[in-house]
């Protein structure tokens, strides 16, 4: 049986609800299913834990030797980056944000690549960055505990409940420099599998994002089991923004985003020399 791992966000349990609960048939693959949060699914993918898993695209220069990249199942697109949030009343410029603590959900997400290529933009090497789970970042921000949080999934939501405000869109910022969508987080499958395999679980995800959005009633229990603490409005707020085109088709220009993501981080000095490798 396959070992496949993804988040329990809204996103990840509709695209993955029907394989993982055997709705689309016995040709389908049978699979064995593990739930984390991505930096612990980006940390489990440097041990090759599992054979098909969801991680961040700030995590994939890191596991090349041992992962190709599927074309579905990931998660891109336009006006849903990582935001850079605070208490009202904070300083807004860069140069007082490199000054801060700023809450960070993980050193291997694409939130914390974005922000350490946006300081080095502005000539900052050095900030203080503590990690903790994305859901542990609005409270931090909110208490003092940090002055600054970049925060991610339904966070983006959410924020302004906690009293916090926007300082700046990483997203947006982004898009400006490039024009095109920002890539956030991808399926992998080890290389172990084969290319011929990793080719049909692609197709499968594919069939099983299909089969959400034609059956959704039979879906969406699963989905909310995983989302307990969201409300309905802030769950499909979700999956509306985080599902899309990209999420049945990387493209080829969700290709040369990554490709331009990995280009500015080795430019910058942040990561190798590896290359993605698309299926």
């Amino acid at each position: 049986m396959l070992t496949l791992a993804y988040s329990p966000c809204p996103n990840d349990t509709y695209i993955f609800a029907a394989l993982t609960n055997r709705l689309l048939g016995t040709d389908a693959p049978q699979v064995r299913v593990a739930l984390a949060d991505v930096e612990a699914l980006n940390e489990a993918a440097t041990h090759g834990t599992y054979e098909l898993t969801k991680i961040s695209y700030g995590a994939i220069p890191h596991l090349m030797d041992r992962y190709r990249i599927l074309r579905s199942g990931g998660a891109l697109g336009r006006g849903c980056g990582p935001l850079l949030v605070a208490r009202e009343g904070a300083p807004r410029s860069i140069e007082s944000l490199a000054r801060a603590r700023i809450a960070i959900p993980g050193e291997r997400t694409t939130a914390y690549l974005l922000l350490r290529l946006l300081l080095h933009e502005r000539g900052i090497a050095k900030f203080e960055s503590p990690a903790m789970r994305f859901d542990r970042i609005i409270p931090a921000v909110a208490t003092g505990e940090v002055e600054a949080g970049l925060i991610i999934h339904e966070s983006r939501f959410t924020y302004r409940d906690a009293g916090l405000v926007s300082l700046l869109d990483l997203g947006d910022w982004w898009e400006s420099r490039t024009g095109l969508p920002i890539p956030l987080g991808a399926i992998l499958a080890r290389d172990d599998l084969g290319l011929e395999r990793a080719r049909q679980l692609d197709g499968a995800i594919r069939r099983s994002l299909a089969f959400a959005r034609a059956n959704e009633p039979a879906i969406m229990p699963y989905v909310r089991e995983h989302a307990f603490e969201m409300s309905d409005e802030v769950m499909h707020k979700h999956i509306a923004l985080y599902v899309n085109e990209f999420t049945d088709d990387v493209g080829e220009l969700g290709i040369a985003a990554a490709d331009e993501l990995f280009a500015r981080a080795r430019n910058a000095n942040l990561i190798g020399a590896a290359e993605p490798r698309f299926l």
